[in-house]
């Protein structure tokens, strides 16, 4: 393999955040330490790395607040009693059937991406309660993981409406503006397989891999939401209800996730559910629950930029680009792998879209690939990665829930389990499917 290859800076930072974070060194730590190798290799002053670093940052600045706010809005609907109230009832359906919390577990994970648009926030909240329950019917908890992860996924990749809308957007926007004219609704033609290859790996996960019982120690969570008594449903649960839809609502209109979560916290207040005087609570107890994700999206940011800035995905396409005019499959296998490390490393399915289309979409035309396969391509490279990488809501959202009482390993037990079902699968289907359009 070429040298240059090798000691690509985007290559090496990305294997050395995965090496790091397998040694169980702090994701922020590994992040840092990551971007700052990846500016040395590319030959960039120290101060100016940081530099960028702390600049890129603020590229994630929405996206931390909007999950500050959303757990704010969680916090508000574990007070009113409704999360509780909803564990409860859980807990009655499941009836001691392991299969049945985890199509609840997905359900509810699939909605938070549409129809209640709380993201992750839903998950530090709703799933310790019912990690007692799980204990006992030694639920392995890596199904759990990939049930949330599939949920968290999938709808934006296949589905579109909500998130899946802007991926699905976002890729039709940018193949046309590097010479590829697609709209959005061509692009919801072809990405349901992608949709198909993570329900395959789903399926795998649930009852092949993690079928069998795995034990943990009886130990409750010790988290505040534990003292909230469980009440029939009344007046406050319907009125929060109302504020998520409201939310839903606004984030479509304004297409400001922030702002719709404020419009939602402004009826719990406004409308008395929540009284005025637990305002600080509520905020610090948001930032309890998301602040630490929302940190390491904007961590996660900064290492973005400097990788964008050290040009080494320009020259890590540019190093391959002889062997993608080898055909089709092998040009196809490579596009994959280059947007897997990008994505993984990125953190972000939908920040790596516009990089992708750029280095894509004139690859595909001269190598002899159509709309639809251009389409795959770069919608399976986009998503590569968002299961599996460290620094993914994708998967910092399921450990905050699951890791509660501290018998969950974020790499080991979410990332490493996501990556293997959902990764692998995504690769395959874009292959056969690059076969046979």
């Amino acid at each position: 393999m070429n040298i240059e290859i090798l000691l690509n800076p985007v290559l090496v930072s990305v294997i050395l955040l995965c090496l790091l974070c397998l040694r169980k060194v702090n994701v922020l730590l590994a992040l840092i330490i990551s971007a700052l190798v990846a500016g040395k290799l590319a030959g960039m002053p120290i101060g100016k790395v940081m530099n960028i670093f702390v600049d890129g940052m603020g590229t994630n600045s929405e996206t931390a607040l909007s999950y500050i706010l959303l757990g704010t809005f969680a916090a508000a609907m574990m007070h009113t009693g409704l999360t509780n109230l909803l564990s409860n009832k859980i807990e009655k359906l499941v009836n001691n059937k392991k299969y049945m919390i985890l199509a609840i577990l997905t359900v509810l994970a699939i909605m938070s991406q549409n129809i209640v648009p709380v993201h992750i926030a839903f998950i530090p909240i709703l799933i310790p309660p019912l990690l007692k329950l799980m204990n006992s019917m030694k639920l392995d908890r890596r199904a759990v993981a990939c049930c949330l992860a599939y949920g968290l996924k999938m709808p934006y990749i296949a589905i579109p409406a909500g998130f899946g809308l802007i991926f699905q957007g976002l890729i039709a926007t940018n193949m046309t503006q590097n010479g590829m004219n697609v709209s959005a609704n061509e692009v919801c033609c072809y990405v349901w397989i992608l949709g198909i290859a993570m329900t395959v790996g789903l399926l795998i996960s649930l009852f092949v891999t993690y079928r069998k019982p795995r034990n943990y120690k009886e130990c409750m969570p010790d988290n505040f939401f534990q003292n909230i008594n469980i009440e029939k449903f009344n007046k406050k649960h319907a009125m929060t209800i109302f504020a998520a839809l409201m939310t839903f609502a606004i984030q479509l209109w304004t297409k400001s996730l922030p702002l719709g979560a404020i419009v939602g916290l402004m009826i719990i207040f406004g409308t008395g559910v929540i009284k005025h005087d637990k305002t600080d609570k509520l905020i610090d107890e948001g930032i309890g629950l998301m602040g630490y994700i929302a940190f390491v999206m904007l961590i996660a940011a900064g290492f973005a930029m400097v990788l964008k800035s050290t040009g080494g995905i320009d020259n890590l396409v540019t190093s391959l680009a002889p062997l993608m005019n080898s055909g089709k499959l092998i040009a196809t296998t490579l596009m994959l792998i280059i947007g897997l490390f990008i994505t993984i490393g990125i953190g972000t399915s939908f920040g790596t879209i516009p990089i992708l289309a750029v280095l894509f979409v004139p690859i595909c035309a001269n190598v002899g690939f159509s709309v639809p396969e251009t389409i795959l391509i770069i919608g399976a490279a986009a998503a590569l990665g968002d299961a599996g990488s460290p620094a993914s809501d994708t998967t910092l959202g399921p450990t905050s829930g699951l890791n509660a009482d501290g018998q969950h390993n974020h790499i080991k037990d979410t990332c490493i389990p996501t990556f293997i079902h959902y990764n692998i699968p995504l690769i395959i289907f874009t292959l056969i499917a690059v076969l046979l359009i």
